[in-house]
C-alpha cells in the first residue's frame, strides 16, 4: 500500500473527515451562567470613551477596543498573562471567539500594544469606573476599607542594581581627583581657568574645549593602536574625557533614583527590595513594586504601586489616589500595624476617618519579657499633671526640653525630652539605660523621647481595635485583603510582571484586579452571597 505524501504547507488538502453540522453559531455552545458572559455585559455598561480617544484611528477589519479589553480581562480571568498565550486562545478557545464576535484573532504584537500604550493611560479611570458599577449594584459597603500591601518581582535581572551609596562614594572619590588633574593641566599648557571653591561640569567642558584649540592650533596628531606612543596633550585630553563621562554617568544614576536608594538598570523605575519569595534564603534584594490594594466586600475597589520598602509611607498617598477618583469617602480605614505613624493618624483624623490601625507593639506588649522591661515609658508612672515620669527607682524623669524631628515626607514630629534628675549609684541602670555609647556606663543619665500627639493617637486607635466593632474589622482584614493578595499570587499565580515601567505595571495591576472582581462577582452570584460585607465572627 503506497504511503500518501504528507508533506504539504496546506494541511486541508485531506480535510474532509468531519461532516458540516449547523448550528453555526457559537454562542448556543457556552453555558447560561458562564463567566464569559458576565464580563460581556460589564464592559458593555462602561464608558469607553478615553479607551477610544488613544487610538488615532480604528481599522474596520480588526479587533475593535471593547473586544480587545474584554480579551484581556477574560485572559487574566484565567491565569492567561502572556501575550503569545492570549493570541493562542484567540484562535482556539470559543470564549475568547464569543468575545471577538467574528472579528480575527489579534496577534501578540498588538494584544501587547493595547495593553502598553492604549489600556495603560485609562487604566484608573476604567478601575474607577467598574468601582462605582459595583456600588451602584449594591456590592460595596462604602464603608469599611481593608487597605494592605505586597511586593511583586519587577521584568528585570536581579543583578542589574545601582546604589546610591556606591554612587555617592564613587562620586566623590572622582571629585577629589579632579582638582589635582585640573591644576596640572593649567600648569602644563599656560592657562587660567576661573572657578569657584568648586569644579563643576562646565568647568571641565571649558577646559577641553581649550585643549582641543592646542591641538588644533599645533597640529598635533593623535594616534591609536598598540606600540604608537601618545602625545601628553592626547593622554590629557582622553583622561579629561573619561572624567565627564564618568561624572555624567553618575549625576544620571543620581537623578534617576531620586529619594530611592536603588534602582535597576533594565526597569529604571523598580526598586531593589527584600522579597518573602526567597529561593536561596539568604535574603537577597530583588528589583519589585510594592503594590498597595484597598478592599472592600471582597472586591478591589483601587489599587496602586510604588517603590517605598515598607507600608508606613504608602497610606497617605493610596488615600488620595482614591479621593481623587471615586465619588465618596470611606469612613473606616482597618490596617496592620506596618501603617502605624503620627502623619497617618493626623491624617485621618483631618479627614474625619477612623483609623482601626493596631499598634506596632501590640503583639510584644502582650508578652511577660515587655512587661518586666523597666526601660521602657509604657512600665513607669506617668504623672499628667506635673508632666514627670518615675523609674522603678523611684526617680523623676522631668522635661529638659522640646525636639522637633522631620520624617522623609516632610512631616514635623514634636517630641518632648526627659531626663532623670538624679541616676548616680542607682542600681537597676544596667537594665534601665540601653543602647551602645562611647560613655562608660556610669557616666550615662536615663533619657526619654516622647511625641504625646502620637501617644494620644495611638491610645485611640488601640481602644477601637479593642471594641466589638475593631475585633470584627481586624478579622475581616485578615480574610479580605489577605484573602485577595493570596488568590492573585497563589490562586492566579502572578508573582512577576510581564511589563517594565510604573505605568505599565500598574495597567497589568488593574488588569489583575478587574479580573479578580468579575470573578469573585461571578462566585457570589452563583452562591447567593451577594450585597454581603463582611463575614461574621465564629464563636466556640
Amino acid at each position: 500500500m503506497p504511503l500518501n505524501n504528507l508533506t504539504h504547507k496546506d494541511y486541508t488538502i485531506r480535510g474532509d473527515f468531519y461532516q458540516l453540522k449547523l448550528p453555526l453559531n457559537i454562542e448556543y455552545m457556552i453555558p447560561n451562567d458562564d463567566s464569559v458572559r458576565l464580563l460581556g455585559q460589564i464592559v458593555e455598561e462602561m464608558d469607553l470613551t478615553e479607551l477610544y480617544k488613544t487610538y488615532s484611528r480604528i481599522r474596520k477589519k480588526q479587533a475593535t477596543p471593547t473586544q480587545m479589553l474584554k480579551v484581556m480581562l477574560y485572559a487574566y480571568m484565567n491565569n492567561c498573562y502572556t501575550t503569545r498565550k492570549i493570541e493562542s486562545a484567540c484562535k482556539r478557545d470559543i470564549n475568547f471567539m464569543y468575545l471577538l464576535e467574528g472579528s480575527p484573532a489579534p496577534d501578540y504584537t498588538t494584544i501587547a500594544r493595547f495593553r502598553s500604550l492604549h489600556f495603560a493611560p485609562v487604566s484608573e479611570n476604567l478601575m474607577a469606573q467598574f468601582t462605582e458599577i459595583l456600588a451602584e449594584c449594591g456590592e460595596l459597603s462604602m464603608k469599611n476599607l481593608f487597605v494592605d500591601g505586597t511586593k511583586i518581582e519587577a521584568s528585570s535581572n536581579k543583578y542589574t542594581f545601582v546604589w546610591k551609596g556606591s554612587v555617592t562614594k564613587n562620586q566623590r572619590k572622582l571629585m577629589d581627583k579632579i582638582p589635582a588633574f585640573f591644576k596640572k593641566a593649567e600648569e602644563d599648557y599656560g592657562f587660567k581657568i576661573v572657578y569657584g571653591d568648586k569644579i563643576k561640569m562646565y568647568h571641565l567642558k571649558k577646559l577641553r574645549r581649550k585643549l582641543c584649540k592646542i591641538k588644533k592650533d599645533e597640529n598635533i596628531e593623535f594616534v591609536y593602536g598598540i606600540g604608537k606612543g601618545k602625545s601628553p596633550l592626547q593622554k590629557t585630553l582622553e583622561q579629561l574625557d573619561e572624567y565627564i563621562s564618568r561624572l555624567k554617568k553618575y549625576n544620571k544614576h543620581l537623578h534617576t533614583m531620586g529619594e530611592r536608594n536603588s534602582f535597576s538598570k533594565t526597569d529604571p523605575d523598580a526598586t531593589f527590595m527584600r522579597m518573602k519569595e526567597d529561593a536561596m534564603k539568604n535574603g537577597q534584594l530583588k528589583p519589585g513594586y510594592n503594590i498597595q490594594f484597598g478592599v472592600d466586600a471582597e472586591y478591589i475597589v483601587w489599587i496602586s504601586a510604588g517603590h517605598q520598602q515598607t507600608d508606613t509611607t504608602t497610606l497617605i498617598p493610596f488615600l488620595n489616589s482614591i479621593k481623587s477618583h471615586l465619588r465618596y469617602t470611606y469612613k473606616n480605614i482597618v490596617a496592620d500595624s506596618g501603617y502605624e505613624s503620627e502623619e497617618n493618624y493626623v491624617y485621618l483624623d483631618e479627614n474625619n476617618q477612623r483609623a482601626f490601625i493596631k499598634p506596632s507593639n501590640y503583639e510584644v506588649s502582650r508578652t511577660r519579657k515587655y512587661k518586666a522591661d523597666i526601660s521602657i515609658k509604657e512600665n513607669m508612672i506617668y504623672d499628667k499633671e506635673k508632666d514627670i515620669y518615675i523609674c522603678s527607682n523611684g526617680k523623676r524623669l522631668v522635661v529638659t526640653g522640646i525636639k522637633f524631628s522631620k520624617s522623609k515626607t516632610g512631616y514635623i514630629s514634636k517630641k518632648t525630652c526627659y531626663t532623670c534628675e538624679d541616676c548616680s549609684e542607682c542600681t537597676f541602670k544596667s537594665k534601665c539605660i540601653k543602647g551602645n555609647s562611647k560613655k562608660p556606663l556610669e557616666e550615662r543619665t536615663k533619657r526619654l523621647e516622647v511625641s504625646k500627639l502620637f501617644q494620644q493617637k495611638r491610645e485611640e486607635a488601640l481602644e477601637r481595635i479593642l471594641s466589638e466593632e475593631g475585633i470584627e474589622l481586624r478579622i475581616n482584614r485578615s480574610i479580605q485583603v489577605e484573602g485577595v493578595i493570596g488568590e492573585i499570587k497563589q490562586d492566579m499565580g502572578f508573582r512577576r510582571f510581564l511589563c517594565r515601567g510604573k505605568k505599565n505595571i500598574l495597567a497589568e495591576c488593574i488588569l489583575l484586579a478587574l479580573a479578580h472582581n468579575v470573578n469573585k462577582l461571578h462566585n457570589k452570584i452563583q452562591s447567593q452571597r451577594c450585597a454581603t460585607y463582611l463575614h461574621p465572627i465564629k464563636t466556640a
